[in-house]
């Protein structure tokens, strides 16, 4: 027979869409023409594929050779097609059986020895094959990252003539193998943060809620250092949080390099803290084959901006959508790609150019039209979204020698984060943070008291309706730290308190 089907997946987005990699061979002078919408590096597999088969001692065929990509309207990319191109026109040559290619999918990229190389999105995929039942073929270089889906049935295989003799059934593929799982407890400790006792009280508040932080303070107070434990106070990912993280990374090419690097989304809640200088691209994702930008890569994670009004205003502007929807829409000429962007965004900033405005050593000369500009690059829509604004003062001599005493360690602060998620996730099924119009209006409701203190404090420091629902997700957020079932006074007050952005603001 002169016509062979191999399965395979291409990659779009996190996406793994099936395709059949058809190859028939016919009469004419020799040539080999791949269609089906190929980029240019599935058109040049062409030559891969031809030296691969002759290092490998097996048959390239003198004939007419076609390649279809099926569908046609959907763009392939990637070296990934290699593999089941060679193993089609193998098939289609008679010099393996197909039948054998009827219940399993192949991935890979062929070097010109045979040998098999990684390819970007392997867990994608082999969540997508083990959908179908099928069982799927990959480089050892990807067993790790594939592995992290269990019920899969996965094989890998060095080189070319490893996979036909799998098929031919002169040796058995070997299992796909995880690699070890990271070292537990290798998250910073909030235990090595002396003092700053408001801010380490915010950071709790905002594991236990999913809420949104920005801290802002002089330079050398410690916001980075906080923000850097925040992952190690919120709960544990769950499987299905865990894979979604791991599948991201591997549709951005970060999970295949190294056995570590695919573990390295697993099990841990991503921490991603781009440079300033980064792009909006860089941000939300994007490129001519669109790929999950930083946005993305912190899904069920933490974001963290420092030094927020450094970055551009087109870089900033872009995170209103994921902020709010949890998503991110990448739109190309050529199509249009959904990123889960889930994620709790930690920002810090200086209040000043100089940084010091508001310090008690009165150091700070800045005047107030620079300080107003300076705050003003990070636009009041974007700060709206943020639910807790926290003042980090100076630290004073003794502390900065250490001679406060430490505070309390990251697991205590964390077992008291997991209890307060577990109340939420047992009433709504999710963190406060993400409470719709209706869920707030039901779990935030107020005394009569507590409804006018919210409503004077909405006067005082015009505040958004946004900002109010955010008080209240707070403040519900500060009642399950506190085991209470309605939201009480000394709640709403200390999460008014948060709102306060600019230093000395008081409500009366």
């Amino acid at each position: 027979m002169n016509l062979a089907i191999v399965h395979s997946r291409a990659r779009s987005g996190v996406r793994a869409p099936e395709v059949r990699v058809e190859v028939h061979l016919g009469g004419g002078l020799p040539s080999m023409s791949i269609v089906g919408l190929p980029a240019a590096a599935v058109r040049e597999a062409k030559d891969r594929v031809r030296a691969a088969l002759q290092s490998s001692q097996l048959e390239f065929p003198a004939r007419r050779i076609t390649v279809n990509l099926a569908p046609a309207d959907l763009p392939k990319d990637g070296g990934r097609f290699d593999l089941p191109i060679a193993l089609g026109i193998l098939a289609a040559s008679g010099q393996i059986p197909q039948q054998a290619l009827e219940d399993t999918e192949f991935l890979g990229e062929l070097a010109l020895t045979g040998e098999l190389r990684a390819v970007d999105g392997a867990l994608p995929a082999t969540l997508a094959t083990n959908a179908t039942g099928r069982s799927l073929v990959l480089p050892l270089a990807n067993g790790a990252e594939a592995a992290l889906a269990a019920q899969a049935r996965v094989h890998t295989a060095r080189t070319l003539l490893e996979v036909c003799a799998g098929l031919k059934g002169q040796k058995m593929l070997p299992r796909a193998e995880p690699a070890a799982g990271p070292a537990a407890g290798c998250a910073p400790d909030l235990v090595d943060v002396r003092g700053q006792a408001h801010a380490r009280r915010a950071l709790e508040i905002a594991a236990a809620g999913s809420h949104h932080l920005l801290f802002l303070g002089p330079p050398g107070c410690g916001k980075s250092m906080l923000a850097a434990r925040l992952p190690g106070l919120l709960p544990p990912p769950s499987h299905d949080e865990a894979l979604e993280s791991a599948a991201i990374a591997s549709a951005a090419g970060l999970g295949h390099h190294t056995a570590h690097d695919a573990m390295r989304a697993w099990g841990i809640r991503p921490f991603r803290a781009p440079h300033h200088s980064a792009s909006a691209i860089a941000l939300v994702g994007g490129g001519g084959v669109p790929r999950p930008g930083e946005v993305s890569l912190a899904h069920n994670g933490v974001l963290f901006l420092d030094e927020l009004p450094e970055w551009s205003r087109a870089a900033l502007e872009v995170l209103r959508e994921p902020l709010e929807n949890g998503t991110v829409t990448v739109s190309r000429a050529a199509r249009s790609v959904d990123f889960p962007a889930r994620f709790q965004l930690v920002a810090a900033m200086n209040p000043c150019p100089c940084g010091w405005a508001g310090d008690a050593s009165g150091r700070c000369r800045c005047s107030e039209e620079s300080i107003a500009r300076y705050r003003a690059r990070v636009s009041g829509p974007l700060m709206d979204r943020i639910d807790l604004h926290v003042d980090v003062p100076r630290l004073s001599s003794g502390e900065l020698r250490g001679a406060a005493p430490p505070g309390e360690s990251s697991t205590t602060v964390a077992n008291r984060v997991a209890r307060a998620r577990h109340c939420q996730l047992e009433r709504t099924g999710k963190p406060n943070a993400q409470l719709s119009q209706a869920e707030l209006r039901q779990m935030c409701a107020l005394s009569d008291h507590d409804q006018n203190l919210l409503d004077t404090a909405a006067d005082r420091l015009q505040l958004s309706a946004r900002s109010v629902h955010r008080i209240l997700r707070v403040a519900r957020t500060i009642a399950d730290l506190d085991c209470a079932v309605a939201i009480q006074t000394q709640h709403l007050t200390e999460a008014i308190g948060y709102r306060q952005v600019d230093r000395g603001a008081a409500v009366a």
